[in-house]
């Protein structure tokens, strides 16, 4: 994914920010959007909004730092394979390690030894009846699904036709000065990163930067998706929706290296503008004390290699947004990230005034609150010009957009759109600003 965004002075010291960021291309929502049919259980798109913003780049693997995944993969006498029924997806029978069936005895317990033949009836103790209780569709879902050696051509086709040299130009030539590139922690386990995901991706991410140089682009690097997934989400790579990110101090060290891997790839490069050091995590699963260790261990990484890029830290989803404050108002060229939509459950039978006001009032008031001077400099790393509204005509959206930018364009670092390109038109920065519903270019 790439997001794109507008600033003023964003390159010398840590004390002068950009003045506005806006939009990132995603090529992962797109990713997530080709999965095949499931055989599998989320890190590409996002249960709770389209992935679509200015220019992001999915990363799935890079040269490099560590190889070891976040936690020991099963292996063959471990796992079990879901066989369905041709005629009925529902109903499905298990096959184990030993090569037999799975079924149940009349005194409840299952053991692993029917036969293979079977009428698929339901007096069939091997047969059992599957409900889906959570469709995520990420890049662990993908790649899981379609196996390795289907989801390598598949990745690397997006990967060099999603987001291209044109997009930047594109960016560079409608008000934006900089993009925003989401990427998975296995970028840092070289050409072979643990299953289920492809290698090949930091391939990408080194074009955006040459691009990025090219057109005089800032580039903020986030890690979206971190060891054992910070949020649950599937754009976090969580396998099920479980979320695991910060349980140990062995996930918090790789995820510090997987930071310290980017940090001395692109280091060097001019158009490196910051490092995010992760994207939405959860509470109260990710804790605040576990956070605050990260975020010094993950700042001190970038500060290694690239003393002049700001560090970006994003607040907790169900969190306090002023709660990193004091821990982040001691780190010169920190960045507090904070994300505003309008199309979750708060805003479900607001009218469009109503949202607007809501913006206005409660959004503007919170990006006051940190955004004053003595604190980190403040960032809106995503919003959309989406909401709850049904049947809004043009000038609506134009003027939910327009109210966005004016709030937003008061944090002191930027802000970012979610997304560059999408199918979906209004999560496309492109699609408003090429049909008139946004213009930067003022």
């Amino acid at each position: 994914m790439v997001q794109a965004y507008s600033s003023g002075r964003w390159r010398g010291t840590p004390t002068s920010p950009p003045s506005r960021v806006a939009a990132r291309p995603s090529l992962r929502c797109q990713i997530a959007r080709s999965t095949p049919p499931m055989r599998r259980s989320r890190c590409g798109g996002s249960t709770r909004r389209p992935s679509t913003s200015g220019c992001s780049t999915s990363s799935s693997s890079a040269s490099g730092a560590t190889g070891r995944s976040w936690r020991q993969q099963p292996g063959q006498a471990e796992m079990f394979k879901i066989v369905r029924n041709a005629g009925d997806e529902n109903k499905v029978r298990i096959r184990a390690p030993n090569g037999r069936f799975l079924q149940v005895k009349r005194d409840y317990s299952v053991t692993a030894d029917h036969g293979e033949s079977t009428s698929w009836g339901d007096d069939d103790p091997s047969v059992f009846a599957m409900t889906k209780v959570g469709d995520m569709h990420g890049e662990f879902q993908l790649c899981n699904g379609y196996g390795t050696a289907k989801a390598t051509p598949v990745l690397r086709n997006h990967w060099n036709t999603f987001i291209v040299e044109e997009d930047f130009k594109f960016i560079a030539s409608n008000g934006l000065n900089a993009v925003r590139i989401p990427v998975g922690w296995w970028i840092a386990s070289g050409p072979n990163p643990p299953a289920p995901f492809v290698g090949g991706s930091v391939y990408a991410l080194d074009k955006a930067f040459k691009w990025a140089e090219k057109y005089k682009l800032g580039v903020v690097i986030d890690l979206h998706a971190a060891p054992g997934s910070q949020n649950g989400y599937e754009h976090s790579a969580s396998r099920d929706g479980s979320q695991e990110w910060g349980t140990t101090d062995a996930i918090i060290a790789q995820t510090v290296q997987v930071i310290e891997f980017l940090a001395s790839r692109y280091g060097a490069s001019p158009s490196l503008l910051g490092m995010g050091l992760m994207n939405e995590p959860q509470a109260p699963g990710a804790t605040l004390d576990s956070l605050r260790k990260y975020y010094k261990a993950g700042y001190d990484a970038v500060r290694r290699h690239a003393p002049r890029t700001y560090v970006v830290m994003s607040t907790r989803l169900a969190g306090d947004s002023g709660e990193l404050l004091p821990f982040a108002g001691g780190l010169p060229g920190a960045v507090i990230d904070v994300h505003y939509y309008v199309f979750n459950t708060t805003f479900t039978n607001m009218t469009a005034q109503q949202s607007i006001d809501f913006i206005e009032t409660n959004y503007a008031a919170d990006l006051r609150g940190l955004s004053t001077r003595n604190n980190p400099l403040s960032f809106v790393g995503e919003w959309v010009a989406v909401w709850n509204v049904p049947n809004a005509t043009k000038a609506e959206y134009q003027r939910l957009a327009q109210v966005q930018l004016e709030v937003y364009g008061q944090a002191t670092f930027g802000w970012a759109y979610w997304t560059l390109k999408n199918v979906n038109n209004y999560w496309s920065l492109e699609w408003m600003i090429k049909n008139g519903y946004i213009s930067l270019k003022h």
